[in-house]
């Protein structure tokens, strides 16, 4: 629903130790650069956000460390044990996809108490994901910082700030590619601020209700790199995160985006209309020109691409104009990246 236009931001190298206790008063973490403010998750399809929310990144050789700021009047927060589902309460989430694939992906999220939840996605809701809620980040550290005094409605607050540190142990699992990142290494990440409208009843913070229905309002998600539609689960639709080795204060290299990255919108557009399709029929299309697809252009990639199809599966794969790389994605919408031999090799 809106236009392929990725954020980016170069995550660049901390020199000295960073202690997570939520101030975030580093020298590396007052140089680093922030987020742009978020925005509506449906991008410019609703209003900005009322709240500022901004995010900065810095990495070293044992942790990949994020941090943000959350303008909020009402600090509220209710969920005390770990693994809740904590977007129920106003939260901070994050999502990694190491190497872009759209599968085997991490999520943490966590409330202004400090309560985590984290969890492995083995592929999105959408291509029938079991979340692998057992699974921990062995060695995360969080910690939250309050400007104000939490469930007091009689006072105005700040905010509140979070800083994460997640070890490069535990990405490595699922990344399938080096960690921590080379130089330029691209990832696939974003972040995510749930929102409840609150009101006081009998002296404490209630979600709003709406007068017709009785039910809860629906929260606000405001996200850094805009998704599209309510769901955060469309990894292709992430931001992307360039690591550096450049320390922190240095100026920044400018962010460059991946060479492939039209392509990939491409093939994702493909896989959606091959999803339409087999909703439509029953089976999956081998035949390119039967496939309802927006116009496409493409430069430094075959296209259309090959296409192999049964009624259950397809697969297809578009070649890099000097043959060195290709692209495939598949009915379960994993993307996957391959070098190939030059010819005669």
């Amino acid at each position: 629903m809106i236009e392929y236009n990725p954020r980016g931001y170069v995550c660049q190298r901390t020199e000295s130790p960073i202690v997570v206790d939520g101030v975030m008063d580093e020298q590396a973490w007052v140089s680093a650069k922030w987020t742009e403010e978020f925005v509506d998750i449906e991008g410019a399809l609703k209003p900005l956000p009322y709240l500022k929310t901004r995010a900065r990144m810095l990495w070293d050789s044992t942790y990949f460390y994020i941090s943000a700021f959350m303008v909020d009047p009402d600090l509220w927060g209710t969920l005390t044990e770990r693994d809740a589902v904590i977007y129920h309460d106003n939260d901070f989430e994050v999502f990694i996809d190491p190497n872009g694939d759209s599968h085997e992906y991490y999520e943490l999220e966590v409330n202004a108490l400090g309560t985590e939840w984290d969890l492995l996605l083995v592929r999105p809701y959408r291509d029938g994901a079991p979340a692998v809620n057992a699974w921990d980040i062995q060695g995360l550290k969080t910690a939250v910082s309050l400007d104000g005094s939490i469930n007091d409605p009689t006072d105005r607050d700040a905010g509140w700030a979070i800083e994460i540190a997640i070890p490069w142990t535990v990405l490595s699992q699922c990344a399938h590619r080096q960690t921590p990142p080379g130089d330029g290494d691209t990832w696939w990440i974003n972040f995510s601020r749930v929102h409840w409208e609150l009101d006081v009843v009998d002296g404490s913070y209630v979600k709003r209700v709406d007068s017709a229905t009785g039910r809860n309002l629906p929260e606000y998600n405001w996200v850094w790199s805009p998704q599209g539609l309510i769901a955060m689960h469309y990894p292709e639709m992430w931001g992307l995160v360039q690591f550096s080795t450049d320390s922190a204060g240095t100026e920044p290299a400018e962010f460059t985006p991946p060479d492939d990255l039209q392509i990939r919108n491409a093939l994702w557009q493909l896989y959606y209309a091959q999803r339409e399709h087999e909703m439509a029929h029953g089976s999956f299309c081998s035949d390119y020109e039967d496939l309802v697809l927006p116009p496409i252009e493409v430069d430094g990639f075959s296209w259309p691409p090959s296409l192999h199809a049964s009624r259950r599966a397809f697969i297809a794969e578009s070649v890099s104009a000097d043959s060195t790389q290709s692209l495939t994605i598949n009915q379960e919408g994993r993307m996957r990246s391959f070098t190939r031999k030059p010819e005669g090799k």
